[in-house]
């Protein structure tokens, strides 16, 4: 009968793609969850070689849909750690790197801004085949609304080698506007940021036409995408 569980994970890629449904069937009136620390490895945490690459970072994007999608379950969470010097850092990966002179945020650093800046108030269902997005064809889904820009929000990870194409058909709604707003985070599995490539993996900005209330999302390989679109 805690308020709060505190829960921490320093796991594999796969792992963390795996327990997309980590919480889909936790008690809503029990304790709720405080993810407090998490962050994929690529290798020991005390490892040089454990780095943050796009692998690490689309994997706890396809994570975080869960975290979204049950954020009534879920409602705090922080990945960790935060900083890291280049000449004298504890562990890795971290999310974001500096020395004396510069300083660069990691692809995971990406992904942890765009859920900030497009979490929405309320969270929506997506379904595909009558079941959530959690890892059917390597697609993970999650969706809400934003009642203050009201502006439909959908964040699309597609973790497979293959490019898909999807239609979105919303439902319950009246009107979409003719036009999506998309932001797009996409590279090989194992690219990173540095800081002589600091934006080597930086969102990319796009539209998308609609025609009524299906939006068709072209999902590039490795790649996470935030749609956005004005609800009439």
């Amino acid at each position: 009968k805690t308020d709060f569980i505190d829960e921490h994970y320093y796991r594999s890629p796969e792992w963390f793609l795996q327990n997309a449904r980590r919480y889909d069937n936790y008690p809503s009136d029990g304790s709720k969850i405080f993810a407090g620390e998490y962050a994929a490895q690529s290798d020991r945490p005390t490892s040089a070689n454990n780095v943050n690459s796009w692998l690490t970072s689309i994997s706890e994007a396809a994570f975080m849909t869960g975290l979204e999608r049950n954020a009534g379950v879920v409602e705090m969470a922080s990945y960790a750690p935060l900083f890291a010097h280049a000449d004298g850092w504890q562990w890795t990966p971290d999310l974001i790197w500096v020395n004396n002179l510069q300083a660069y945020g990691t692809p995971d650093y990406q992904v942890q801004k765009l859920f900030s800046l497009y979490k929405g108030t309320r969270v929506l269902p997506i379904t595909l085949n009558s079941d959530v997005v959690a890892g059917q064809d390597s697609l993970y889904a999650s969706a809400c609304m934003d009642e203050k820009t009201n502006e439909l929000i959908i964040k699309l990870v597609n973790a497979s080698g293959k490019q898909q194409d999807n239609t979105i058909e919303v439902q319950g709604i009246k009107k979409l506007a003719t036009r999506a707003m998309l932001t797009t985070l996409k590279a090989d599995p194992a690219s990173r940021n540095s800081f002589d490539q600091p934006k080597n993996i930086s969102p990319i900005e796009s539209e998308q036409p609609i025609n009524g209330r299906n939006i068709k999302i072209n999902s590039s390989p490795y790649s996470f995408t935030v749609v956005r679109v004005k609800m009439r």
